[in-house]
């Protein structure tokens, strides 16, 4: 998933619980600022940020390692 794929899957997941950013940021522990700056594709939030939105929100972060071509 690309991060633009990612935000879109929190703001809809968000809305379909109808939880505010105001409600997740204080929930999650995130900053309110933070959050809104993921939200607007203009954030850089760390994994641990991601795992505490996702746990709020009853969704799953994982991650997924790529080789790049040449390395082994």
């Amino acid at each position: 998933m690309h991060f633009d794929e990612l935000v879109k899957t929190i703001k809809e997941r968000r809305d379909t619980l109808q939880v505010t950013q105001e409600t997740l940021a204080q929930l999650s522990g995130v900053g309110l600022r933070t959050l809104k700056q993921f939200e607007s594709g203009r954030g850089n939030p760390t994994l641990q940020t991601m795992q505490k939105i996702a746990d709020v929100l009853g969704l799953e972060v994982s991650l997924k390692l790529k080789s790049m071509p040449g390395n082994k």
